[in-house]
């Protein structure tokens, strides 16, 4: 029993000392700390404390709390993360969840085998980060904990290099992982569909446009900078008031709200007339949704599309990841096919007991214009002498929302302009619609890339005219002209709520934005974009058009293989490389060797030095020294530059008299 307790202690049983506590909790702060934006506040706070526990019992030398606390804890933890977020299984609570569960690992770690168990919960927590967002600044960031944890990790087997040398250590192995890590991002079988497959929260982060729009519903949209989705034309760029996204159709109103209604599949007839012809390709955001998309008007369809009844390209499946599809388009053209009656109809339906100022006004010019043509005519000039007001804080309506927009308040965003200009004229018995979408859009000089963003939503109307069909009509810039040509951001009253960057005017902002955003295209498409298409793509450039799974594992274990012996013959070759300090300690004996003092094969450097000091006397502090100072660089924890040339200068000066 007192020989075996002589023995030292394993790796995995030795106790974590306060260096290790710091690696594990700077690594665990690195991880979680975006999830801090994402979570309550109070469960930051609570995985802070938990830390703070951790450090305090390390500080004071005291005990562990007992497992009956850690337990409670962790039921108080459950029941407030259940509370909160309805659930403990999702993506959200099971982050939450494994945030506590992480802190109280903590408190209960004794030796490095528990301490390796939280270098595993920062690997997880790394991947956690994923979940919500791919973006560079994320992979640069996680790239870095990356290293910060692996360098922990080996931290517990040299407990006594510097944290330097150990980042350093850890850096070269993940450098070993790349050429691999590329040839599974290259090779490895593609999966479609989000990272999580909770079909409660999957997609809960999806932001844009949807089938139903009410005052401050497009309003909401325009605070936000986030991409909707990209558009390379080839040839020149369509004008600013070619722009015209066209996105859901609205039909249906119940005094307050616009709704799309069933869409039915029409054919895609030939597209007749226009102004001007774009090919051009779109790269879209997932926003959870069927719908595609595409300039007015669409003359092709993409694969696996169809178009409705009113103009609309539709998927036929919610766009849940990035896509990129192919468009032709006509600005200002015109589909074939009369509308029928049915739906002329349906566009002149008004719910009862709404907006009578505005029913009174139709009506009263519907005595005395008897054309459509005309009616539209009229209308349209009306509403250029209002003197409306465009802004993103529009006051607040009541039930007869209309009414108080035209003649009230005067003050609106572009679904209260549509939705107004919509109902005139159905009231005056002309079929009219809303159509959203987006208007606009930035061109990026730097890729040709035009980037449409969530603020740049829109809502216009169609009114239908009799041997003309559809006539898109914008009241929003019949009222503010600038909103089609400056943008939205140049034509609301300088105090609304505008994204900052969609504001500034300043050249070196708008060149760091390009760039960016640049970058961020590229890393779109060639990293998160690489699905199953473009793999396909890649394989038939280097030779294998018909590669199914078994050449793809063939390839990917065959490339594997390859790069493991390359990476093992690299390391062979620096484990037989002659070391410095020994070749000098060599030299060093050779030079006493020759002069009569031959060291004997069991000799220790010590023992040895000391002989030789005694032999030639006029130079023992030299032998001496040199005996020290290879026993340090050796067989020490950490190899100096310093002293190694100092070494190499004294074996290289040294004459045994």
């Amino acid at each position: 029993m007192i020989a075996a307790a002589a023995h030292p202690l394993a790796p995995e049983q030795r106790a974590v000392t306060g260096r290790d506590l710091g690696w594990l909790c700077g690594c665990l702060v690195f991880v979680m700390a975006p999830h801090a934006m994402r979570v309550p506040w109070w469960l930051t706070a609570l995985s802070m404390c938990l830390f703070g526990w951790r450090v305090y019992v390390a500080m004071s030398q005291r005990r562990l709390p007992s497992v009956w606390i850690l337990v409670g804890v962790a039921l108080l933890g459950m029941l407030a993360i259940g509370l909160e977020y309805r659930t403990i299984f999702g993506r959200a609570s099971g982050i939450a969840l494994l945030m506590v569960l992480a802190g109280l690992k903590l408190l209960e770690m004794r030796t490095h085998r528990d301490a390796t168990m939280v270098v595993f919960l920062c690997y997880f927590l790394v991947l956690t980060n994923f979940l919500y967002t791919q973006s560079i600044q994320t992979a640069v960031i996680m790239f870095a904990a990356l290293v910060a944890i692996t360098g922990a990790l080996v931290s517990f087997s040299a407990p006594h290099r510097s944290s330097m040398a150990d980042l350093r250590t850890a850096g070269l192995l993940l450098v070993h992982a790349i050429p691999i890590a590329a040839v599974l991002f290259v090779l490895f079988p593609r999966v479609q569909g989000p990272l999580w497959g909770m079909p409660q929260d999957a997609y809960s982060g999806v932001t844009g446009l949807t089938d139903t729009m009410s005052p401050g519903t497009l309003s909401q949209l325009s605070v936000s900078d986030a991409i909707a989705f990209r558009a390379l034309f080839k040839g020149p760029a369509p004008s600013p008031r070619q722009l015209y996204w066209r996105g859901p159709v609205l039909w249906d109103y119940d005094g307050r709200t616009w709704r799309t209604g069933p869409r039915r599949w029409r054919t895609a007839d030939e597209v007749t007339g226009g102004e001007a012809r774009f090919e051009y390709s779109v790269v879209l955001e997932p926003h959870n949704r069927n719908w595609l998309f595409a300039l007015e008007t669409a003359a092709s369809l993409p694969p696996n599309s169809w178009l409705s009844n009113d103009g609309q390209v539709m998927s036929n499946a919610e766009i849940r990841n990035r896509m990129r599809y192919d468009m032709v388009s006509v600005a200002g053209g015109q589909r074939g096919g009369e509308e029928t009656q049915g739906s002329q109809a349906r566009a002149t339906i008004l719910p009862a007991g709404f907006n009578p100022r505005t029913l009174a006004l139709a009506q009263e010019w519907q005595r005395t214009i008897a054309d459509d043509d005309a009616m539209l005519r009229h209308a349209i000039a009306w509403l250029r002498d209002q003197r409306f007001v465009y802004t993103l804080l529009p006051p607040a309506l009541g039930r007869d929302s209309v009414d108080e927009f035209l003649f009230d308040t005067k003050r609106g965003f572009c679904e209260h302009f549509s939705s107004a200009f919509v109902v005139l004229m159905r009231a005056a018995g002309v079929p009219a619609r809303v159509v959203t979408g987006y208007q606009g859009g930035e061109f990026n000089p730097l890729d040709g890339y035009v980037t449409v963003r969530q603020a740049e939503a829109h809502a216009w109307a169609e009114v239908y005219v009799t041997a003309r069909g559809w006539v898109r009509v914008d009241p929003t810039a019949v009222s503010m002209p600038g909103r089609v040509d400056s943008g939205m951001a140049n034509s609301v009253p300088s105090g609304d709520p505008v994204p900052f960057m969609m504001r500034a005017d300043a050249a070196w902002l708008k060149s760091m934005r390009y760039n960016w955003e640049a970058l961020t295209n590229r890393w779109n498409l060639w990293v998160l974009g690489y699905n199953t298409d473009r793999q396909r793509e890649f394989l038939a450039r280097i030779g294998f058009s018909d590669a199914d799974w078994r050449n793809l594992a063939t390839m990917l274990l065959t490339t594997v293989g390859l790069i493991l012996v390359a990476l093992l013959a690299w390391s062979l070759k620096r484990l037989v490389r002659p070391d410095p300090v020994q070749q000098l300690w060599l030299a060093f004996c050779r030079k006493l060797a020759a002069a009569g003092v031959e060291r004997d094969p069991h000799e220790g450097p010590r023992d040895f030095t000391a002989r030789a000091a005694q032999r030639f006397p006029n130079v023992a502090a030299t032998i001496v020294a040199v005996g020290e100072r290879y026993i340090s660089l050796r067989y020490g924890a950490v190899r100096r530059d310093a002293e190694l040339a100092e070494l190499k200068k004294s074996v290289r000066e040294f004459r045994p008299a």
